[in-house]
């Protein structure tokens, strides 16, 4: 089946040393000819592939010098016939090689196109390619990390897994049903129960990592509350190291969230400084006061700070006795200016000297992540988590109604269960959602 050229420029917009045009269909290298003049003897239908040639590039307009690879079928992104011209950097140059591709029959790529050409090509599954994306959009090395092992088929090898025993399964129940009288293994009802537990522990296992896994992809949110004064700006600015939040010693200082994001053994984490919370008859401080119990209501993690020079008001019990249900850090702050209160906390720090500043991060990794190790792995997309969750519910609704059922009502769970696991690779997934990931690319990914 033959398929179009198509053409994109695959580096991002503006000034740079090097911008890639890359080209996929067909006849990519019939192009090629056309616009680029190799410095040496080789002619462009003769180029090796994977060898970098130094030539002209012939663009719409002018000449650059730059270099042009070609990838051979099936050994390329895609699986299809590649070629890349790699010029000077800049948007006039590399708009100008682009438009002399699509002149010469290209036509402009869509949205991740390249990646879905390589999925429809059998190059890597459906998660693949959205663990892909996952690196090119990545905010932190966790999440880069993550997206990596998606890429690397991970999760679709342990799907493939789990649907080649209940295809197993499923050819037991089918040959029991076409022969009846045959004495065949896998009508035994306490092994095939057996057999489907385990498919379902085993998925039970990969969703108790979608709440990590979760935080790895979107960071982890911690939201810095307490009553008014007591250093929570401060705080966020050592955490931060930089100067983000406003420092005054006159209460309610702070109006609104102030937000700002570091990296805890590479995973993100959102840190929002909040109005200090208390009875106030400022219109403008009540509604920052109403923002910061909105923000703590979605917080992953609070960490409630304490004046570490007095001892624990009203205010400060009534707010801590709302984050009851909460995970949260008690933190009291301003050991610069006075001893140990007397106050229970779970560490005392001092936001003007950096004191203790390390260990609270450490506390807040442990608290956040539980006992997260960065070569471990987990689900972080909750299309992947839909898709498993409904094959869990199929297969324990079979485990239940095993030897109370006929078999041909097991199988109609158990197929249910191998169409969501086939969701994961791609193989039974709708064009709707294959068209949904793909849109989240580039062009010229």
């Amino acid at each position: 089946m033959k398929s179009e050229n198509i053409a994109a420029v695959s580096t991002p917009a503006g000034r740079g040393g090097v911008a890639v045009i890359r080209l996929s269909g067909d006849s990519p290298l019939c192009v090629a000819e056309k616009m680029f003049l190799p410095s040496g003897k080789t002619k462009v239908a003769d180029f090796e592939p994977y060898r970098m040639y130094p030539g002209e590039i012939v663009a719409e307009g002018f000449k650059d010098y730059g270099l042009c690879v070609f990838f051979r079928a099936p050994h390329s992104f895609t699986g299809e016939d590649v070629v890349e011209f790699h010029c000077h950097g800049g948007t006039s140059i590399a708009r100008g090689v682009l438009s002399r591709a699509l002149s010469l029959g290209c036509r402009a790529a869509e949205r991740g196109e390249f990646t879905k050409r390589a999925f429809l090509n059998g190059k890597l599954s459906l998660s693949s390619a959205e663990g892909l994306i996952d690196m090119i959009n990545g905010e932190s090395e966790a999440e880069v990390r993550a997206g990596y092992m998606l890429y690397g088929e991970k999760l679709s090898a342990r799907a493939d897994a789990m649907q080649a025993e209940i295809t197993e399964l499923l050819a037991g129940i089918d040959a029991d049903m076409d022969f009846p009288e045959e004495d065949i293994e896998h009508t035994d009802l306490k092994d095939i129960g057996s057999r489907m537990q385990a498919v379902a522990d085993e998925l039970s296992g990969m969703l108790a990592t979608y709440g990590t896994g979760s935080k790895v992809k979107e960071g982890v949110n911690v939201v810095l509350a307490g009553r008014p004064n007591t250093g929570k700006s401060s705080l966020l600015n050592a955490l931060l190291n930089t100067e983000k939040a406003i420092v005054s010693a006159v209460p309610g200082t702070t109006r609104d969230a102030v937000e700002g994001s570091l990296e805890i053994a590479g995973v993100r984490f959102n840190l929002f400084d909040t109005a200090g919370i208390r009875e106030s008859g400022n219109e403008i401080e009540n509604i920052g006061i109403a923002r910061a119990k909105s923000l703590i209501e979605g917080a992953d993690l609070v960490l409630f700070v304490l004046d570490g020079t007095e001892k624990m008001s009203t205010e400060d019990r009534e707010i801590y006795e709302k984050l009851a249900d909460k995970a949260k850090i008690v933190v009291s702050n301003k050991t610069d200016l006075a001893g140990d209160s007397g106050e229970v906390c779970d560490i005392r720090v001092s936001a003007k000297t950096g004191e203790n500043i390390r260990a609270l991060k450490e506390m807040m990794l442990e608290k956040s992540m539980g006992g997260y190790r960065a070569d471990a792995a987990f689900l972080i997309e909750k299309r992947h988590y839909d898709a498993l969750s409904a094959a869990f519910r199929e297969l324990e609704e079979a485990v239940s109604l095993c030897g109370g059922v006929p078999l041909d009502l097991l199988g109609v769970h158990l197929k249910a269960a191998w169409d969501k696991l086939g969701e994961i690779s791609g193989k039974t997934a709708t064009e709707e959602i294959i068209n949904e990931i793909f849109s989240k690319f580039c062009v010229g990914k």
